[in-house]
């Protein structure tokens, strides 16, 4: 059932995304920067967290789930370290996807030939 929870969650999350992008002049860039700003701003007031539990991977793989892990940091940073947590937390919860980005953006411009489109 946990598949089927996650494959439904995340599919809304993209239905919704592929809406606005048809029915809107957004770019996905815009698209992009609105869902990780829903997905920090639903955290923070406590709608994220249920549709989490439901949904699983559903709802964290997508990138509005890096809203939800930086906001998420973010109050625990605060928990731990005061104010100075809250711009640190984010960061630190977040830096092994950051990393790993990186890392395989990296190896992927290693093994193959990067051009810029015409």
């Amino acid at each position: 059932m946990q598949y089927l929870n996650a494959f439904v969650t995340g599919g809304i999350i993209c239905i919704i995304g592929q809406i606005i992008i048809n029915k809107t002049r957004l770019t996905p860039a815009h698209v992009l920067v609105l869902f990780v700003t829903l997905g920090a701003v639903l955290t923070a007031v406590g709608i994220y967290e249920p549709i989490v539990k439901f949904g699983g991977a559903g709802a964290t793989v997508p990138i509005s789930g890096f809203g939800y892990a930086l906001a998420k940091g973010a109050v625990k940073g605060v928990k731990e370290d005061g104010i100075l947590g809250a711009f640190t937390g984010g960061i630190s919860s977040t830096a092994g996807g950051i990393t790993a980005a990186i890392v395989f953006g990296y190896l992927m411009a290693l093994l193959f030939n990067p051009k810029t489109k015409p």
